[in-house]
């Protein structure tokens, strides 16, 4: 099994790169995320979410996808400008992936393997599912969609994974 830090992805600019080069090494949230979802609103809290904590080594990184309804159609440029217009998103994103199914990016393979809190590992329920990953690769959490990148839950997994 590839480090999960070390898989390939592509930023939403075309860039290739990986999860440990978009977030420097730094313990992240990471959320599958869509613009026209009832969860959309969730950017908001991570957007607040990232800024509170990247001064302390913490990222936030969105992935969009859009297996669930079609809810993220739009291109690259046109997920940026929502995200960036509507919401101020400052934290990095990576191109449209697939979350579910055969397939499904290997970030995800890795990702879903691992449980919830109740202890369903498994598919991606929906848009907004998060991981919290620490800066050596280990996922510490998965929480649901519903889940507010805010709760003190997830609060409580990222000060788990922050340095010092």
């Amino acid at each position: 099994m590839t480090d999960l830090l070390d898989l390939p992805v592509t930023t939403l600019q075309g860039t290739p790169t990986t999860l440990r080069e978009l977030t420097g090494g730094a313990p992240a949230l990471v959320v599958n995320v869509a613009s026209r979802c009832g969860l959309t609103p969730q950017y908001a809290a991570l957007e607040a979410l990232h800024e509170e904590y990247r001064g302390r080594g913490f990222a936030v990184v969105g992935v969009p996808c859009n297996q669930f309804k079609g809810q993220e159609p739009g291109t690259a440029e046109e997920i940026a400008e929502f995200c960036s217009a509507t919401y101020g998103v400052s934290f990095p994103m990576t191109e449209k992936l697939e979350v579910n199914g055969p397939g499904a990016h290997p970030l995800f393979q890795q990702l879903t393997a691992v449980p919830d809190v109740d202890g369903a590992a498994g598919d991606v329920q929906w848009n907004f599912e998060k991981w919290v990953v620490s800066g050596t690769g280990q996922v510490v959490a998965r929480f649901r969609p519903r889940t507010e990148p805010d709760a003190p839950e997830v609060r409580a997994a990222v000060e788990s994974v922050l340095p010092g």
